[in-house]
C-alpha cells in the first residue's frame, strides 16, 4: 500500500469495536447513574466519569490499531495529525444520559486530511471517511465508508425522498450552552415551524444526523456544536446519498459545529432557509 494511503475498512473495524467498548460502559453506568460522579464543564455542559472511561476505551484501542493518526476527542482533546484522524464522542447526550432519558450514542469517525490516498486518488481537502454512531439503547449502528455506502445494522440506508420543506420532518437542537447565536437560530426555528410538517428536539446531535440518513428525519439543522459531534454523522449522512455541509459555506465538512443536512432537495431549501438569519463570523 502506498506510504499515503489508508485502509478503509481495517478503520471500520477498528470504529465499530471502540464504539461498542464505549457502550459497553456506559450501558454499565446506566443502571446505576446513582452512582456516577458529575461534574460541570461550563453552564449546562455536563461531564461524568462514564463519558471519560468510554472515551478512554475507544482512544486505548484506536491507538493500538492505528498509532499513526492523530486523535481529537471531546474529554481529552489531542490534535489532528498524520495521513488522517479520529473525532471521538463518547457519549453525545450526556444530558439525557445522566437525567435517565435513553436517547445518547457513541460517536467516532475518522476524517482524511488533504493529499492522502483514499481509492488510489489523493484527497483535494479533508473529509470524513468514516462514521460510526451507535446507539445502545435501541442496538443500532450506522456506519458509512467513504465512496461504498451508509448501513444500519446489516442493511443499506438512504436519505428520505421527500422533495419540499412543507412536508418535510425536521430536526434541531436548541441553543443550550453558548447563547451567542439564539437570536439567529430562534429566528431560523420560527421559519421551520411554520414552514415545515414539524420539527423535533431529541438532545444528541450524531443521532439526529443519523437518523436523517435513514429517512426517518427529512433534514436537520443546528448551531454551535463541536466537530466530533458531527464528523462521524457527516459522513454517514454524504454516505446515505444526501447532503451535511458548514452553514457558511467556507469548510469541507462541518467542522465548527454550524451544520444543516438532508437529501439533495431538502438540504438546498434548509440551506436557502437559514442564510438570512445566518450570522457572518458566528
Amino acid at each position: 500500500m502506498p506510504h499515503n494511503q489508508i485502509n478503509l475498512s481495517a478503520c471500520l473495524d477498528a470504529a465499530v469495536t471502540a464504539a461498542h467498548a464505549a457502550a459497553a460502559v456506559l450501558q454499565a453506568y446506566a443502571h446505576d447513574r446513582s452512582e456516577l460522579i458529575i461534574d460541570k464543564k461550563a453552564r449546562n455542559d455536563l461531564v461524568s466519569q462514564a463519558d471519560r472511561e468510554a472515551e478512554q476505551a475507544i482512544i486505548g484501542l484506536l491507538s493500538e490499531r492505528t498509532p499513526e493518526f492523530g486523535i481529537v476527542a471531546e474529554e481529552s482533546g489531542g490534535s489532528a495529525a498524520g495521513l488522517a484522524s479520529w473525532y471521538i464522542d463518547p457519549l453525545d447526550g450526556t444530558t439525557n444520559f445522566l437525567h435517565g432519558i435513553p436517547h445518547y450514542a457513541v460517536s467516532v469517525a475518522l476524517v482524511a486530511h488533504a493529499g492522502t490516498a483514499v481509492e488510489e486518488a489523493p484527497l483535494q481537502r479533508d473529509v470524513p471517511v468514516i462514521g460510526v454512531v451507535y446507539d445502545p439503547n435501541r442496538e443500532e449502528i450506522f456506519t458509512a465508508m467513504h465512496q461504498v455506502g451508509a448501513w444500519l445494522n446489516d442493511r443499506r440506508i438512504s436519505c428520505s425522498q421527500t422533495r419540499q420543506l412543507s412536508e418535510s420532518v425536521l430536526a434541531t437542537g436548541l441553543p443550550f450552552r453558548d447563547f451567542s447565536f439564539a437570536d439567529s437560530y430562534m429566528a431560523t426555528l420560527q421559519d421551520a415551524i411554520r414552514g415545515s410538517r414539524g420539527v423535533r428536539r431529541f438532545g444528541a446531535a450524531a443521532l439526529d444526523l443519523a437518523w436523517t440518513a435513514c429517512g426517518r428525519y427529512d433534514g436537520y439543522w443546528e448551531m454551535g456544536l463541536a466537530p466530533w459531534d458531527v464528523a462521524a454523522g457527516t459522513a454517514i449522512v454524504r454516505e446515505a446519498g444526501g447532503v451535511a455541509e458548514d452553514m457558511h459555506h467556507e469548510d469541507p465538512w462541518p467542522i465548527k459545529g454550524y451544520v444543516y443536512a438532508g437529501n439533495p432537495h431538502t438540504a438546498v431549501a434548509l440551506d436557502a432557509m437559514i442564510q438570512p438569519h445566518l450570522k457572518r463570523g458566528a
